[in-house]
């Protein structure tokens, strides 16, 4: 179905189809998240993040038809393997300082924060949010718009911006610029053993084809 064939209603428009493409995309990605090597994950986060970021921001709270809230689909399994794969991901790297944490003003010492938390925070937020988009009722898709755009402005924005921001340190950091060159290093590297293996078994194909001249 075409954009012009959608029915006229504030969940088929064009900016919240984007929206809705974007936090589709942001599941797939962090469900998949081991699929990737670890440089791959981070150059792919900090650029899915900022664009899921900036199209939440970009839509209006839509008013909510049922009194209830939406149906919750993201299960407490769900939540622990995204969490585990990006934190198996980036290892050490997976804890910063928090630095919006509303008891930072109450405490002498820094607070720690993780990325694979943050991650999967937008995760179970999205992903009830797809799910729900998925029932193709107009009501029930309006109302978890609603609640996914309503916990944006509360806490999984903000958790956007410092999953973000670690990463960006660790994208732009020394470290990671060795790492990702002797990655592409290695993949070029002809295995040593391998060669010679291949120049005995060439060898051997010669000295048959002599027997058999």
């Amino acid at each position: 179905m075409i954009n012009e064939e959608l029915p006229d209603h504030i969940v088929y428009s064009p900016a919240v189809i984007e929206f809705v493409t974007v936090a589709a995309e942001t599941c797939l990605f962090l469900e998949h998240a081991t699929d990737q090597t670890r440089e791959d994950f981070i150059l792919k986060s900090v650029k899915i993040l900022p664009l899921l970021y900036l199209k939440a921001s970009l839509l209006e709270i839509p008013e909510p038809v049922f009194d209830e809230s939406p149906e919750r689909f993201v299960t407490e399994e769900d939540y622990l393997y995204v969490k585990e794969q990006v934190e198996q991901l980036l290892g050490s790297d997976d804890s910063y300082l928090e630095v919006f944490h509303p008891d930072m003003a109450l405490s002498d010492t820094p607070i720690a924060a993780f990325v694979s938390e943050n991650l999967a925070d937008i995760y179970q937020e999205l992903k009830d949010f797809a799910a729900n988009y998925q029932t193709v009722d107009t009501d029930i898709m309006n109302d978890a718009l609603a609640a996914c755009l309503q916990a944006f402005g509360e806490h999984w924005g903000q958790k956007t911006l410092n999953a973000l921001r670690a990463l960006h340190a660790i994208r732009y950091s020394d470290s990671f610029a060795q790492d990702e060159q002797a990655e592409h290093v290695s993949e070029q590297k002809i295995d040593r053993n391998s060669f010679l293996s291949f120049l005995r078994d060439d060898n051997d194909e010669a000295d048959v084809s002599g027997k058999l001249l």
